[in-house]
């Protein structure tokens, strides 16, 4: 028996190719005047860049709060014939803060609103303080009619503070006043190293203020500030996420342009920003909210600072004239163990963990066995453990469809012969093929129903690891942060779908990809290789290539899964077909099965009878 072993000549043809591509890469590299072109145009690129986020950040729809000058007594007068009876509250400028030891709000007597709100324990990848909300990127308001029609918004009117002390807790008071018991009041309460804080809105003595024939609408609008180095990676995975109608999670597109929906008994809205989320949950749930998400990143630069633009609109219902709603604002990371802390109001499922059983081996598989590990393992020793159980616990499936491999090696004689005699017949060829597959006891479908078994598992690591909270910041090895990606050299200039800069994990991951092509679909390609089939080899080289470029941007710790994955399937391989298969014993157990009678079940029946019929009338066509 024949034994397959790697073709050098193919391992050196790879080798080749890939350094031809760095050659040309460095021959290319342009003289210093042409790098000082390049950074001129590059300086220009970026200014219109800036200049065009800045015109598509104007367009996103978040309200201007309008200003007016305290010491101008006429800015003043006009100010309050403009909100009428809201004009008792006194005009003061100025910002209350709240703050424990995860969590600082800034809350502005401008709109009552928060202004700032920072992460006191997390940095951007450039080391600057976290922040959701800073510099007018957010505005929360509601927007109503007074009896004298009057359309106002909350966001224009001051409001009075009055900070206290309910045991731990922090309570924030902010009071637009009509007189002095009668108002419009925003509640924040503050628990001790909490990110969720409690909000109340709620009216007192204004049922004769409002105009309840006409809705009170909540505004809610965002722009996400850019956190991660690359900024089309993070708007990746930043989205606009909700629970509505029943508890069902849906989701406005990520990569569209623009997206809008209108839903029904809306629980709570997620403004997440890859690893951080803005949320706005409710006691009693919106019955309509109108929702938009405008993508603000057209194409990967430095300099853009926001990802992407949401707004909601949801009336409010009046209670007897007034207005009383419990809300909670969640400001925080994207992290399962911090959001599953509030299991009341479902915010875990938030977390992008993928749909179907992919979503729950993330969730309940994943998730929970790589926090285990990495509570006493270095975070990328912990990847490399994961996967190694991983591929150990898929090693049966390994076995099986190395084992159907095995067994079309061993009919790659006969399939050739039938090849050859039928060669002009195409449906006689496919009839005697399936004949000696049935005798012989070989599913040619039974490769592929193991690798069937396994997307799941990949599909769910492949959500788990770029939005994996825990390795956020991670370092290994040369990895800075393995949710981001690798840098070995900063390349000085810019490659189409490569990047400006080389990581080492995807090319590792390559290199074991193409190995492992090179045993699996190696083996067999001679045997497939049949008219109307796809060429193999080409495939064999395209695919490392294409995961070299893909992976280049994406998270470093994906990329070191993927490379000990196939580093350990090659090494799971090599001892199946060293230790544990025989090829001639499952030659001569082929040559059993033959000599046995095989009774053919409903399936081959109906697809012997349907090819036989298709004979029948090509053969009918042709005596016509």
């Amino acid at each position: 028996m024949e034994e397959k072993k790697l073709d050098i000549k193919s391992i050196i043809g790879f080798v080749l190719i890939f350094g031809i591509l760095i050659y040309m890469f460095y021959q290319n590299q342009p003289t210093p005047e042409e790098l000082e072109a390049q950074k001129a145009e590059q300086a220009r690129v970026e200014a219109e860049e800036a200049q065009a986020q800045e015109e598509a950040t104007k367009k996103a729809p978040v309200k201007e709060v309008k200003t007016i000058d305290l010491s101008d007594s006429t800015a003043v007068a006009q100010y309050k014939s403009t909100v009428g009876a809201f004009g008792f509250t006194p005009t003061r400028e100025g910002t209350t803060l709240l703050e424990n030891e995860v969590l600082q709000l800034e809350v502005s007597n401008k709109g009552g609103q928060i202004v700032e709100a920072k992460m006191k324990n997390f940095v951007t990848y450039d080391s600057v303080p976290v922040y959701l909300v800073k510099d007018g990127n957010a505005n929360f308001a509601l927007n109503f009619t007074t009896t004298d029609n009057r359309v106002l918004n909350t966001a224009d009117l001051y409001f009075e503070p009055s900070l206290s002390q309910s045991g731990d807790n922090q309570v924030l008071s902010m009071k637009a006043k009509v007189a002095s018991n009668q108002y419009l009041e925003y509640r924040y309460e503050m628990k001790p190293d909490e990110y969720l804080v409690d909000f109340t809105v709620r009216s007192q003595g204004l049922n004769g203020v409002f105009n309840t024939s006409k809705p009170v609408t909540l505004e809610w609008d965002l722009k996400g500030i850019r956190h991660n180095k690359s900024v089309q990676y993070e708007n990746r995975y930043t989205r606009l996420t909700y629970n509505h109608d029943d508890g069902n999670i849906s989701k406005l597109s990520e990569s569209s342009d623009f997206d809008e929906e209108t839903e029904v008994d809306v629980k709570w809205l997620s403004y997440r920003q890859h690893f951080f989320s803005s949320i706005l949950a409710t006691d009693n749930h919106f019955k309509t909210a109108d929702l938009t998400s405008t993508n603000l990143v057209e194409e990967e630069s430095k300099e853009l600072q926001f990802t992407k633009a949401y707004t909601t609109r949801a009336p409010l219902e009046f209670q007897g004239g007034e207005i009383s709603q419990n809300m909670y604002w969640y400001y925080g990371p994207t992290d399962v163990k911090v959001l599953d802390d509030y299991t009341d109001l479902g915010l875990a499922d938030s977390i992008p963990f993928g749909w179907g059983i992919f979503g729950w081996i993330n969730r309940y598989v994943f998730t929970p066995f790589y926090t285990f590990l990495s509570s006493f393992l270095p975070y990328g020793i912990a990847i490399i453990i994961m996967t190694i159980l991983v591929r150990l616990a898929l090693s049966p499936v390994t076995y099986k469809s190395y084992l159907s491999q095995a067994k079309m090696k061993v009919l790659k004689p006969e399939i050739t012969e039938i090849n050859e005699k039928y060669k002009d017949n195409a449906m006689k060829k496919q009839q005697e093929t399936m004949k000696l597959y049935n005798k012989a006891g070989v599913s040619p479908m039974s490769g592929c129903v193991p690798a069937l078994l396994q997307l799941p598992i990949f599909y769910a690591l492949f959500m788990f690891f770029p939005t994996s909270f825990a390795l956020r910041q991670k370092s290994f090895l040369w990895a800075e942060d393995l949710s981001s990606y690798d840098t070995i050299f900063e390349l000085p200039f810019t490659i189409p779908f490569y990047g400006d800069h080389v990581s080492l994990f995807p090319i590792l991951a390559s290199v074991a990809i193409f190995f492992y092509m090179q045993m699996t679909t190696g083996q067999s390609m001679q045997m497939q290789q049949q008219p109307g089939m796809p060429n193999m080899k080409f495939i064999m080289y395209l695919s490392p290539i294409m995961m070299l470029f893909f992976f280049n941007n994406y998270a470093s710790g994906l990329s070191l899964y993927y490379f000990i994955s196939n580093l350990i399937t090659i090494f799971i391989m090599l001892a199946i077909k060293n230790y544990i298969l025989d090829e001639n014993k499952i030659h001569a157990q082929i040559q059993e099965n033959k000599k046995k009678p095989k009774k053919e079940n409903k399936f081959q029946r109906k697809m012997r009878e349907m090819m036989e019929q298709a004979e029948e009338q090509k053969k009918l066509g042709k005596r016509k």
